[in-house]
């Protein structure tokens, strides 16, 4: 199937596991990269990457299983929405699809499940490149760390979502155009990046059957792999690039993850928020140009 976007690129479908799932796809020559989008994006995401990096390499953006337009399944009772069901899917499809070894590129939540791909099996990639990755801070293990109102709210908070009727009628309550922008807008140091657009693109996969549902199955998930667990285990090497206005993961915190030996290179984005490739696309690509042509001229093969 093929149906026109308002991203300007093919929105294609590939079938994983019985489940339709969607994805972009530019280029057609050199290394192949394949990109995440983060919590409650798409791969529209990336729509101001792919044209730029399909220039020089073969570029597929994925729409994880539950956003975009993937399919949504039940959660729990026909899937489970977790890094490591995300990690299958990607690692798929860069077999079934992209091809291998290829560049896994992430962003938020998108670094977590690429990283989990990456060392679910090893042989699918030669790099990853994080951008302003989850710390996951309400996770289980990392709860401890909160102030005590967070420590003690976040479980209240997550039980009563997860009580189908306040679930949906919370998820109603964001899915709307001026929240879904003003969210935006905490997110974005560059106020004229959150667009029309944009907004479009994150509210029109809201609408969808089911939406509702992975949004409270992923509120309620505080299990699952950190990114402090899957740095130290990638065997590829990694390139970590983060906004340093980021309201929501610090790069205070992000910067210890420079200490690990997969992590070649921490580059902090001065001025940029939650999703600078979507903010400042014309800073963000030309990194990813440069450290993607360098390793793959220095590794056999990976070129075409």
């Amino acid at each position: 199937m093929t149906v026109s976007s308002h991203s300007h690129l093919e929105l294609k479908t590939w079938t994983w596991r019985g489940y339709p799932i969607t994805y972009r796809h530019c280029g057609s020559q050199g290394s192949a990269i394949v990109c995440i989008h983060g919590f409650g994006a798409s791969s529209a995401h990336w729509r101001k990457n792919l044209p730029i990096l399909g220039q020089s390499f073969r570029c597929y953006a994925l729409d994880l299983i539950g956003f975009g337009h993937s399919a949504k399944p039940k959660p729990d009772t026909e899937i489970a929405y977790t890094f490591e069901t995300w990690g299958e899917q990607i690692a798929d499809f860069c077999q079934q699809v992209a091809g291998t070894p290829v560049f896994l590129v992430g962003n938020s939540i998108g670094c977590i499940a690429a990283m989990q791909a990456a060392v679910t099996r090893p042989e699918i990639s030669c790099g990853v490149i994080n951008l302003n990755i989850s710390l996951r801070l309400l996770h289980e293990r990392k709860r401890p760390t909160l102030p005590w109102y967070r420590r003690f709210g976040a479980p209240i908070a997550q039980k009563l979502l997860s009580y189908p009727p306040i679930g949906r009628w919370f998820f109603r309550q964001i899915a709307k155009p001026k929240t879904i922008r003003n969210i935006l807008s905490q997110a974005y140091q560059r106020r004229e990046a959150v667009t029309d657009e944009l907004v479009e693109m994150l509210l029109t996969p809201a609408q969808e059957e089911g939406a509702a549902e992975v949004f409270v199955a992923f509120t309620s998930y505080s299990q699952g792999p950190l990114p402090e667990d899957l740095l130290p285990r990638l065997k590829c090497p990694a390139l970590i690039l983060w906004g340093t206005e980021d309201p929501w993961e610090s790069i205070a915190l992000g910067k210890q993850f420079a200490q690990y030996a997969s992590v070649e290179e921490f580059l902090p984005l001065p001025g940029l928020g939650h999703c600078p490739q979507d903010e400042a696309p014309e800073e963000v690509n030309p990194i990813i140009q440069q450290w993607i042509a360098q390793k793959s001229t220095n590794n056999n093969g990976l070129k075409n």
